[in-house]
């Protein structure tokens, strides 16, 4: 019964980490294109004002930039085992766990770190434009999704 949980699991990762590369195209210019617009909409969303600001983008920043390095550790890990294997069926068992402990081990770290961004911006922040941060990043994505989802229907 495990294994077939795991075996799901990792096959829902692994074909969630092919479209993120199938994204991948012309990946540095698009990713500082979505980091701007991203910059813009939160600004605007989060109304802060230049104090805030000034003591906001450096913190959250860095937040981002550990956030993202976790998630890649896992993927590039991954993703370059089963290319080594050549077929997500190749791979064994023991490695397929191990995979699977790793992914669980850096949810933890990606919890942990968001858990410290809190105070971090505490001081300065109101909790309601904390608040306000988390919906607004989701709204973000969700924008961004349904942009990409037309783009990609209008090519069609």
């Amino acid at each position: 019964m495990k294994s077939i949980n795991m075996k799901k699991y990792i096959i829902i990762l692994t074909l969630f980490l092919t479209a993120l590369n199938c994204l991948g195209q012309d990946k540095k210019e698009s990713s500082a294109k979505v980091k701007a617009l991203k910059v813009a909409f939160l600004t605007q969303e989060l109304q802060l004002t230049s104090m805030e600001a000034e003591k906001f983008w450096p913190l959250y920043n860095k937040h981002r930039e550990k956030l993202d390095s976790l998630r890649y550790i896992g993927r590039a890990a991954i993703k370059k085992k089963i290319k080594e294997v050549g077929d997500l069926n190749n791979l064994e068992e023991s490695e397929a766990k191990k995979f699977v402990l790793l992914r669980l081990n850096l949810e933890r770290q990606i919890s942990a770190e968001r858990e410290a961004f809190v105070p971090s911006v505490s001081p300065f922040l109101p909790y309601k434009k904390i608040l306000k941060l988390y919906i607004s990043e989701r709204e973000f994505a969700k924008k961004l999704m349904q942009k990409y989802g037309r783009g990609k229907n209008k090519r069609n």
